[in-house]
């Protein structure tokens, strides 16, 4: 009895010690022109893991050392703030200026060009005990108090103007698993945003950070998985290594491999193209693209596939009926026939769509409406809560849907993301013909025809191994655990031969100087984790078949061994590198030391075989980029 009576003592000190040598800081983050709260703004100790965010009014709080401490605020669209927070200050709020936005130049978007505007005098501040500068950052810190300000000088714009549009990414953050030890998420196998970064890095300049989604880069590429054995359509594989750019963390990838189906064994396709013939499309990136890239896929039909056309400028109409497969010359010149001109009836268009694909139903084929076209809906049903409406809808007739964006300057993004969500669907974006036949020949399977739907993953973490973890991307695609289980809750789908791979990382047990601040400590919860000592999560997964609505479950064990990075396979080894990339792009809080150097000396080795030659040129696009940095 004495020793743990002295056990105890000695734990009580140890803490009474560690809290008279740490104070807790507080802090409001907010945007220096609109005032509004910046949420997911990182806050943390410089060179630690010691970190938290601020929650959806701008606010924050975080545990530091009595001394003097520097830490770092790092948010999307802003540059990263340092801030040396002195002995006695324990209050800091911070008004951020974002980065001017990125001027996407199209010759059809005219605009007036203001005359530039000149920063604001700096303000007035009491007196103060310590003045700092750091580049075109301003700092003040007062006695108990720091208020940071940035200043810039907005760019004179003397050309046209982009109107592309993209959804906000709020970046996942890491989450303590004695709070949060499930982690949910749909399946993602859209590619589209490497293909739209791909264009802005051709054409010369880096993408915003909203348009680089790193789950859809990573997914991008093929990955070796082995195939599904057994009754079930998707199988699940899963690894881990060191952290490539944080080496005090772990890397764990998780894999799905979608069965492939030869073409010949594909059951018969109704297919309906609708095609955007607006004024918007009359650029060669766009209508003429098109008609190339659904030529492409017309010569894949077989006979027992059926083609309609439907088109919409400022009304919609069909200009093909349900044609045979065969008969390729006849819906060729239906294609090459067509024009733009006209305002965007998008509603009108999708509505028709649905409405012909129903009455040439295939019940036991492959119903599907492959939308074409930039986003830009402006007559008729035409905002994004009406479509999503209107495609949740049609959806449970058992026609899916396929959304292809193409051109540049006015590409919505954001929209075609949503309903290409909402509608059992994919998204691609189509930036060269090149991208087109991958697409529609190289992987017509996986692009037509789904094998599973409403795929959904949930992993659980053994916290002694795994004191936090962080999804890297799929910002989007985010669950709530309880949505695991249910069936009524959409997720995303996967065709035949597809491949999905997520990649998280984890901050391991008991690492020195590693605090998650995220929430406040668990009042009622065992101090002692007690359970398995040998795997380090679980995985499930939770799909359906094509025509059911009741979910099967798979799930898979990984033991904890991790490999040295380097001992890796080529395809873990490539999906870091492509994670590293995009989290350079975005100018990530946890990009870590990952350079455009390390991306390419992490990718080294990895290109195998490489048909296609798209990690070939996924080596050089990451060397352009070099040349663009910010």
């Amino acid at each position: 009895m004495k020793r743990y009576i002295a056990l105890f003592i000695a734990v009580f000190l140890v803490q009474l010690n560690a809290m008279a040598q740490s104070r807790m800081v507080t802090g409001v983050v907010r945007d220096s022109l609109t005032r509004a709260a910046i949420v997911n703004a990182v806050v943390r100790e410089k060179g630690t893991d010691n970190m938290t965010a601020t929650d959806k009014q701008g606010h924050w709080q975080l545990k530091i050392g009595t001394v003097s401490t520097k830490i770092e605020i790092i948010a999307t669209g802003y540059p990263r703030l340092e801030i040396m927070v002195n002995k006695g200050v324990n209050n800091i709020n911070v008004n951020m200026v974002a980065r001017p936005a990125k001027r996407i130049f199209h010759h059809k978007d005219k605009i007036n060009c203001p005359e530039p505007m000149a920063p604001p005098p700096p303000p007035q501040a009491a007196p103060v005990t310590t003045m700092q500068r750091r580049g075109n950052v301003t700092a003040d810190v007062a006695a108990n108090n720091y208020t940071a300000k940035m200043y810039y000088t907005p760019p004179i714009i003397t050309k046209d103007v982009s109107t592309e549009s993209y959804s906000a990414i709020n970046e996942n953050i890491f989450h303590a698993v004695k709070d949060q030890p499930l982690s949910t998420f749909s399946a993602d196998v859209d590619r589209a945003s490497y293909s739209n970064v791909r264009r802005f890095i051709n054409q010369g300049d880096l993408p915003p950070a909203d348009a680089v989604r790193v789950e859809e880069m990573i997914n991008y590429f093929d990955y070796h998985y082995p195939q599904p054995k057994g009754k079930d359509p998707v199988a699940i594989i899963a690894d881990m290594s060191n952290c490539p750019w944080d080496t005090k963390h772990q890397l764990v990838r998780i894999g799905i491999q979608g069965k492939t189906v030869e073409s010949k064994n594909l059951p018969p396709s109704n297919l309906v193209f609708l095609i955007d013939v607006s004024g918007s499309m009359d650029e060669y990136n766009k209508l003429p693209l098109v008609k190339k890239a659904f030529s492409a896929l017309v010569e894949q039909l077989r006979p027992q596939d059926k083609v309609s056309i439907v088109v919409y400028a400022g009304a919609a109409g069909m200009v093909l009926p349900s044609t045979s497969g065969d008969k390729k010359i006849k819906i060729k010149e239906a294609l090459e026939n067509l024009s733009a001109g006209g305002s965007t009836a998008g509603g009108e268009g999708i509505e028709l769509a649905y409405k012909i694909a129903q009455q040439n139903f295939q019940p036991k084929g492959n119903n599907r409406v492959i939308l074409a076209t930039d986003g830009d809906f402006n007559v008729g049903v035409s905002n994004t809560g009406e479509l999503e409406r209107l495609i949740e809808k049609e959806k449970k007739s058992g026609i899916f849907l396929s959304v292809l964006g193409f051109g540049m300057g006015n590409l919505k993004d954001d929209n075609l993301e949503t309903l290409a969500d909402k509608g059992n669907g994919n998204y691609a974006y189509i930036d060269n013909f090149e991208e087109a036949r991958r697409i529609f020949v190289t992987e017509f399977g996986g692009t037509l025809f789904t094998i599973a739907k409403d795929v959904k993953l949930q992993v659980e973490f053994n916290p002694n191994f795994v004191q936090a973890y962080r999804l890297v991307g799929y910002e989007n695609r985010i669950l709530q655990a309880e949505d695991f289980n249910n069936d009524q809750k959409d997720a995303g789908d996967m065709g035949a031969g597809h491949t999905v791979t997520a990649l998280y990382e984890i901050i391991p047990t008991g690492q020195a100087g590693s605090t998650v601040n995220w929430v406040d400590p668990l009042k009622y919860q065992q101090a002692q984790v007690l359970g398995n000592r040998s795997e380090i999560l679980t995985v499930k997964m939770r799909y359906k078949q094509p025509d059911s609505n009741t979910s099967s479950l798979v799930q898979e064990v990984l033991r904890y061994q991790p490999k040295a990075f380097d001992d890796m396979s080529a395809d873990f080894r490539l999906a870091a590198s492509v994670a590293a990339f995009g989290q350079i792009l975005r100018e990530s809080a946890f990009q870590g030391d990952a350079t455009y150097d390390k991306v390419l000396k992490w990718a080294a080795n990895t290109r195998g075989e490489d048909p296609e030659g798209y990690r070939s040129e996924y080596l050089q696009l990451v060397k352009k980029a070099m040349l663009l940095k910010r």
